[in-house]
């Protein structure tokens, strides 16, 4: 699969995995603060910025400077035989507080001001946009870098001015303070010439009016453009953009809603499962995405394990779907757990848009939106965890989100387990690939799981492919699992083989 299309050339080997960097590295013993927990990671289309958010309500950005050190001319890069197997380094930008914790006094409800889900927007000039959201309210940022400005051609010199208490700053404040007559403050600060200020013999030569210059130093600066607010009732579990630029979407547990990203104060509301009585409620919208090139067709995913493809274009309210995309339930199958482990976290769609990913509790699902009838393809995540259900139940770990990310060409799909595991599949026809990989600094340190030997894709496409079943009672290495430590949140590259992944507090990159 090439962005979407089932390929047919021989399967690729298994990629070796390799650290890259970790940005916020916990110590030994060190205890992690609840508000510095990563809550989301998102790439920019292009791959040069990276954004996470965390459980403190801040966001944090991330730029690329492998391709800025080597920045010059194809011409010149071909003269430097520069390797293009250089692998994506990213330094720390900026950050800034994005949401605060609030509270509804008409419902009695505290809003806390983690980040669930950020989406980067289109950038027509050199500023960066995104859009971030918390439980129930989203906001649309400007990140630019400004030249800070500075005051010159004086008529004092600045040292002997400042010796003798007054006021010329190196840089211009951006609170402005008023004057009085004289040039003093009103606040009644020193910050004027003083009484015993004498001129040079003979004045000054010439009177020279201050000038404000633009200084090679440069700040980076977060503006707030737009607060999206009072549209949902429930918790907001996904925002969108559409690939027109213009519109996003929002989702909560029972409604789907399309803004325009100039207009904050109306929203339309696109999907409704709200049914007239609360009791009658069966089912609750889990994640909801634009598809990523006809601005017309969305997908949202469901508590039921259903994923419904929507068509703008047949109607304003889209409460009946164009195609449902879901697998029949094995007869005899049915247990206590399985409606709770069928509920999907997350979807995802390829690059090209016909496929779509997903990711239940066991499972990654990969659907294939002209075929309705079942998955392409379903990766077992971590099978040996099903005879412990009751226990993931007690302890509510089986309410988990997992996240799911395919890579830019197709070909691979990722997601995260317990004891800060991520699995890494290959997806084309073929290809076996089954990956266990660790979020630390020697990732290969998990052994690679077995795999069982899949059917082709090109052989027969209608025919489900189980890959990366494992061992029923232990986990990858062996060791028992430990189900306080999860990755949840992880994002891959949009061109190359590179992944980020949180583990509580730590940002860990790797390539391949």
């Amino acid at each position: 699969m090439n962005g979407g299309d089932v390929a047919t050339e021989a399967p690729a080997p298994p990629l070796e995995w390799k650290f890259s960097q970790v940005f916020g590295e916990r110590a030994a013993g060190e205890e992690v603060q609840e508000v510095d927990i990563i809550s989301a990671i998102e790439f920019d289309k292009t791959g040069d910025h990276l954004a996470t958010g965390d459980r403190g309500g801040r966001v944090v950005l991330f730029e690329r400077t492998d391709t800025k050190e080597h920045a010059g001319s194809r011409r010149e890069l071909e003269r430097m035989d520069y390797p293009v197997t250089r692998h994506p380094e990213f330094r720390y930008k900026t950050e800034f507080q994005s949401h605060e914790p609030e509270f509804d006094y008409l419902k009695s409800l505290e809003i806390e001001e983690k980040i669930n889900k950020i989406r980067w927007c289109h950038m027509p000039n050199g500023a960066l946009f995104l859009l971030s959201t918390n439980d129930k309210t989203i906001k649309f940022w400007k990140v630019e870098e400004k030249k800070v400005k500075k005051i010159s051609n004086l008529n004092i010199d600045p040292s002997r001015a400042i010796a003798n208490g007054s006021m010329p700053s190196s840089s211009v404040s951006s609170s402005q303070k008023k004057y009085l007559a004289n040039g003093c403050y009103t606040d009644g600060s020193s910050d004027c010439l003083s009484n015993d200020f004498s001129f040079p013999p003979g004045g000054l030569p010439a009177l020279h009016l201050p000038v404000v210059v633009s200084s090679s130093e440069s700040s980076v600066a977060a503006k707030c453009r737009r607060v999206y607010a009072h549209a949902h009732d429930y918790h907001i579990n996904s925002i969108s953009n559409n690939c027109d630029g213009e519109t996003f979407i929002s989702a909560d547990d029972l409604r789907i809603n399309l803004w325009n990203l100039q207009i904050s104060n109306q929203s339309f509301n696109i999907v409704d499962v709200k049914p007239a009585n609360m009791e009658d409620l069966t089912e609750v919208i889990t994640s909801a995405e634009f598809h990523p090139t006809h601005c017309n067709m969305l997908a949202y995913s469901s508590s039921k394990g259903s994923i419904r493809l929507v068509d703008l274009r047949q109607s304003a309210l889209c409460d009946s779907h164009s195609k449902l995309f879901e697998e029949k339930e094995a007869p005899g199958s049915r247990s206590f757990f399985t409606e709770i482990i069928a509920s999907i976290s997350d979807i995802k769609f390829a690059k090209a848009g016909r496929y779509i990913l997903s990711r239940d509790y066991m499972t990654l699902k990969l659907w294939d939106i002209n075929m309705d009838s079942g998955p392409v393809s379903t990766f077992q995540v971590h099978e040996y965890l099903r005879p412990k259900l009751c226990d993931l139940y007690e302890n509510d770990s089986i309410f988990d989100k997992f996240e799911c990310c395919l890579s830019g060409d197709g070909l691979r799909v990722a997601t995260g387990s317990y004891s800060n595991l991520f699995r890494v599949f290959g997806c084309a026809a073929g290809n076996t690939e089954a990956t266990t990989l660790e979020a630390s600094k020697n990732p290969m340190r998990q052994v690679q799981t077995p795999s069982r030997p899949s059917r082709s894709l090109s052989s027969s496409i209608t025919r489900v492919v189980r890959r990366g079943a494992e061992s029923p009672a232990v986990d990858a290495n062996g060791n028992s699992f430990d189900f306080t430590t999860k990755l949840l949140h992880l994002a891959w590259h949009p061109s190359e083989n590179s992944i980020a992944c949180a583990a509580a507090n730590s940002l860990y990159m790797y390539y391949a």
